[in-house]
């Protein structure tokens, strides 16, 4: 229980809507069942009863309708809470990307395990709340009459509407982490053969893929079946009491007519509004097993988590690596030993080395996307440690090799940098990075849309705009991160060439594995062996 009080807790800020909805269901459940009892008086020939169903009768059907209006409303809204709570959690822990994560898993988090989340409040705690509301109802009711009958119903009624299900759920864990686990394989498949379609079809592999995924398909529905078993066995026992129930009031019914047929449709109303525990039990155990995986990820610890006590950011932009020791993991090998770089402000700085050497490593440590294992790295004059993150990344700017153009506007993809900019400034950047003229071609201009990761511009131009907002940004440092990565000669040295003319005043870091000739640089360092060496002056 303790992942599902976590999501009560996380939806607090929604407790009037929900306990409004609540109010509502129940409202809407005791005017079902008195709407029942009142049909029995009415077939036994009291008056008073045709008249109040009269009234009560129109006012279910609008306490039904008013039910799932509000109740749908109040999960809706804090879905949307959790939402937002989860992806604030996974940027802060994940800013450098999703590391050694899946997507797939990732992605079923955000989306199925969330929305498996809508089943807590819709069909545990709202049928629970109505369970609770009937079960001294119908055992006061009927013990006025008949004491033994009230009392036997009252056991009946706890033991397929709490009992068994309670039974069921417990049973279901098992299947419950069986079925969020396999879902979640089905999804890396899944996404998988499709982001690697292109390998897939040129390989020849789509057989070999496509069991793949069915065979995860094969693992997740054998963990419904067996979480399905449970709940129709614990369906069919609550059945079993509702049947027993019946006869029990059937054989009173002798005794006392008119209130065997209230007491009779008393009871069918109070088994029928309990109907769905029994899945509700069984539901608990996914439920609990997916607010456990969307808590897990949310709350991991950010990589280096700010200090306390924030030292407000100087003026300088000195970047300094001091005797740094890192490695990724205990199990990964060492990237840097006692490495130490001196790059000072407005410099143009060029860092080299063959692949895995650390070069995206040491951007990484700048940007406090992670921290060294020893010695330090220092901005300004201060250790990284004690400045506050997002600081550090409005100081220092990042083009990563593999840029991301997201699915919208050219504007709204400048605007990433700097959310205040004006048309102006947009305009500056784009001419800056030697692309506005091509924008002021299309006929949408600004409003253009760029496409799924820039699909609507070539890979020169896409790197052009990436720039144009990197530019955009009030950043001191711009580090660009093998920029010119999948580009043809001729405009990898456009490109090199627009660099040389733009960005002055700021320090530019360029991190590559090989150099064209035309770039301007102060300084270029070479990684090796885990230390930064000097290769020209």
């Amino acid at each position: 229980m303790r992942p599902l009080l976590r999501i009560l807790a996380l939806w607090r800020g929604r407790a009037l809507w929900l306990l409004f909805g609540l109010l509502v269901s129940l409202a809407a459940v005791g005017a079902g069942v008195s709407l029942m009892v009142l049909a029995g008086l009415s077939l036994a020939g009291w008056l008073g009863g045709l008249i109040a169903l009269r009234v009560l009768g129109p006012g279910r059907v609008v306490l039904r309708y008013f039910e799932r209006l509000t109740t749908h409303a109040a999960t809706f809204r804090a879905l949307t809470d959790l939402r937002v709570w989860f992806f604030r959690g996974l940027a802060r822990s994940a800013a450098g990307g999703l590391g050694f994560s899946r997507a797939g898993d990732v992605l079923t988090r955000l989306v199925a395990d969330v929305d498996t989340l809508d089943g807590l409040y819709l069909r545990i705690i709202v049928p629970l709340a109505g369970a609770l509301l009937l079960l001294p109802a119908l055992v006061v009711l009927i013990a006025s009459r008949f004491v033994a009958l009230g009392l036997g119903l009252g056991a009946l009624f706890a033991g397929g509407a709490f009992l068994l299900p309670w039974l069921a759920g417990a049973g279901a864990a098992a299947q419950g982490e069986a079925v969020t686990a396999a879902s979640s394989r089905v999804r890396i498949a899944a996404l998988d053969a499709l982001t690697g379609l292109r390998e897939v079809r040129s390989f020849g592999a789509e057989g070999r893929m496509l069991a793949r995924v069915q065979a995860c398909e094969a693992g997740l529905f054998a963990a419904q079946r067996g979480m399905a078993a449970r709940t129709a066995l614990a369906g069919a026992g609550s059945f079993l009491c509702a049947q027993l129930a019946i006869i029990a009031v059937l054989f009173a019914a002798g005794a006392d007519p008119l209130f065997g047929i209230a007491g009779l449709l008393l009871t069918v109303a109070c088994f029928e509004a309990a109907a769905t525990l029994p899945r509700a039990g069984a539901l608990t155990a996914h439920t609990s097993a997916a607010a456990r995986r969307v808590i897990e990820a949310a709350e991991q610890p950010a990589p280096v988590p700010d200090p306390p006590r924030p030292v407000p950011l100087s003026a300088g932009f000195t970047l300094r690596f001091e005797a740094v020791h890192f490695r990724w993991g205990r199990d990964r090998p060492q990237l840097f030993d006692a490495l130490t770089l001196y790059i000072p402000e407005a410099s143009r700085v060029a860092l080299l080395g063959r692949s895995g050497s650390g070069k995206s490593t040491l951007a990484a440590l700048a940007l406090k996307l992670a921290s060294p294992d020893s010695g330090r790295v220092t901005l300004g004059g201060t250790d990284l440690s004690e400045l506050p993150a997002s600081g550090v990344r409005a100081r220092i700017g990042w083009l990563a090799q593999a840029t991301h153009l997201f699915d919208d506007t050219i504007r709204n993809n400048l605007l990433l940098a700097r959310p205040d900019a004006d048309e102006a400034a947009l305009w500056a950047a784009l001419d800056a990075a030697r692309i506005g003229e091509m924008v002021r071609a299309l006929p949408e201009g600004l409003e253009s849309w760029v496409g799924e990761s820039g699909t609507r511009f070539s890979g020169g131009q896409g790197r052009r705009l990436a720039l144009a907002r990197a530019l955009l940004s009030p950043a001191s440092i711009l580090i660009l991160d093998e920029p010119c990565a999948g580009l043809d000669a001729e405009t990898e040295r456009a490109f090199l060439l627009t660099l040389n003319e733009v960005a002055a005043g700021r320090t530019i870091i360029l991190i590559s594995h090989r150099l064209t000739g035309v770039e301007r640089l102060d300084r270029i360092w070479r990684l090796s062996g885990g230390r930064a060496v000097a290769a020209a002056g």
